[in-house]
C-alpha cells in the first residue's frame, strides 16, 4: 500500500478525496490536514461530511493536523483552497513529499507538469526540473471544465489536427464547493460568470496539449475561446464544443476518430482496471448529467452530437459536439489520484515495503 495525506481533507474536494481513497486498493489514508480550527478533532467531528456514502469510520477517526504536520507518508493529495495552496504545497514539496495537486497555483509553472494520465503521461518529465532542495515534487491535474473539453480534443488533434475551438460550458453547482452559490442565484437560473475560469481554459488547454521538448512544453498552435455558465445541475460539467480542423473530415470521421482512440496508459501496468476515458454515444438526446455523469465511476467522459459545423470553417474543416464529465470526480480528485497511480507505474512513487 502507498501511504496517503490529504491536505485540506474537510473540503468539497478533500472530501471526495476521502471517499475515494478510503475503496482504494493501492492507497491507505493515514493522516487528514485541514486548517488550525479543526485541528485536534477526530475527522468526523471536524468534516461537515456531505458526500452520498458514509464516512469510512477508521478514516473519521483520524486526529485532523494542521499544515505544519509531518505524517509517515509516499504521497500527500491536495484538496486546498487556492488562497492558500500556493506557499503551503511548497512547503511540502521543500520537505520532500511528493505533492498530487487539485488547486490551480502550479499549473502554468514551467516545471510542474499539468497532467490528464491519458492525455500527456509524457508530462510527467517536468518532475525532473524541479529542485525544492529535497526529493519531494509537485504535480498538478486541470480545472474540472479544463479535462472534459482536453479528453475530447486529444483524439481530434493527434488524427486531424486542431486550430481553433469555442467551447460554451454549463457547469454543475458543486465545482463552486461548499456552500457555493447562493440558493437564489442559483434555482431556476443561470450565471453566465465563473471567476478566472475562461483564462483557465485557454492557457490549461494549451499546455496539456502542448509538446514535451528539451526546454519545456511547447504550447498547442491552436485558440480556445471559452464562455462559462453555471447552471442548476448538481453534477457533472456539459460543454457544448464547435471546433476548427487542419485536415477536412466528415462528422462521422471525427466521433470515430474519438471511437477508435487508444490511451497510452494501456501500455503500463496499473493495479486497478482503469475505466474508459473517453465514450462516444450516437443518442441523440445524450449525454445528460442525471444519466452520465457517473460513467466509468464518474471517470469516464461522454461525447455526443457530433456534427459539421459550417460556422467554424464551410471547407468541411468544422465539427461541433457536446461533451460531459464528472466534475468532482474526473475533474478534480479522481484525476489527481489516477496521477498518483500514473507516479506509481512510473516508478516516480513506490509502495511501502514493510520489514
Amino acid at each position: 500500500m502507498i501511504r496517503a495525506a490529504i491536505l485540506g481533507a474537510t473540503g468539497a474536494v478533500g472530501q471526495t478525496f476521502v471517499r475515494l481513497l478510503s475503496r482504494h486498493p493501492l492507497f491507505e489514508v493515514v493522516s487528514v490536514v485541514a486548517s488550525e480550527r479543526s485541528a485536534g478533532k477526530p475527522y468526523r467531528e471536524a468534516a461537515r461530511w456531505l458526500q452520498a456514502e458514509t464516512l469510512d469510520p477508521i478514516i473519521g477517526d483520524l486526529v485532523v493536523q494542521d499544515v505544519h504536520a509531518s505524517p509517515d507518508c509516499e504521497v500527500v493529495f491536495s484538496g486546498l483552497d487556492a488562497s492558500v495552496a500556493g506557499d503551503v504545497e511548497a512547503d511540502w514539496a521543500r520537505r520532500g513529499y511528493a505533492v498530487v495537486s487539485n488547486a490551480r497555483n502550479w499549473r502554468m509553472d514551467p516545471t510542474v507538469p499539468l497532467l490528464v494520465p491519458e492525455i500527456n503521461p509524457d508530462h510527467v518529465a517536468l518532475i525532473d526540473r524541479q529542485d525544492w532542495g529535497s526529493d519531494g515534487f509537485i504535480v498538478t491535474n486541470p480545472n474540472c471544465s479544463t479535462i472534459g473539453l482536453v479528453m475530447a480534443l486529444r483524439p481530434l488533434h493527434d488524427a486531424f489536427g486542431v486550430e481553433a475551438v469555442h467551447v460554451v460550458t454549463m457547469q454543475a453547482l458543486s465545482g463552486a464547493g461548499y456552500p457555493g452559490v447562493a440558493s437564489l442565484d442559483a434555482l431556476g437560473n443561470v450565471v453566465p460568470h465563473i471567476g478566472g475560469e475562461e483564462d483557465k481554459m485557454a492557457t490549461e488547454t494549451l499546455k496539456i496539449l502542448g509538446v514535451l521538448e528539451d526546454d519545456g512544453v511547447r504550447d498547442a498552435d491552436l485558440v480556445v475561446s471559452a464562455q462559462c455558465n453555471r447552471v442548476p445541475v448538481v453534477d457533472g460539467h456539459f460543454e457544448a464544443v464547435s471546433v476548427r480542423l487542419k485536415t477536412p473530415t466528415t462528422p462521422e470521421q471525427a466521433a470515430e476518430a474519438m471511437r477508435s482512440w487508444r490511451s497510452p496508459l494501456e501500455d503500463l501496468t496499473f493495479t486497478t482496471d482503469l475505466p474508459a476515458p473517453l465514450v462516444v454515444t450516437d443518442d441523440p438526446a445524450a449525454p445528460q448529467p442525471r444519466t452520465h455523469v457517473n460513467a466509468g465511476d464518474g471517470m469516464t467522459a461522454t461525447v455526443g452530437r457530433v456534427q459539421a459545423c459550417p460556422a467554424m470553417a464551410s471547407d468541411g474543416r468544422g465539427v461541433k459536439f457536446v461533451v460531459l464529465s464528472h466534475n468532482t470526480v474526473r475533474g478534480a480528485a479522481g484525476c489527481a489520484i489516477l496521477n498518483a497511480q500514473l507516479l506509481h507505474a512510473q516508478g516516480r512513487v513506490q509502495e511501502r515495503v514493510e520489514a
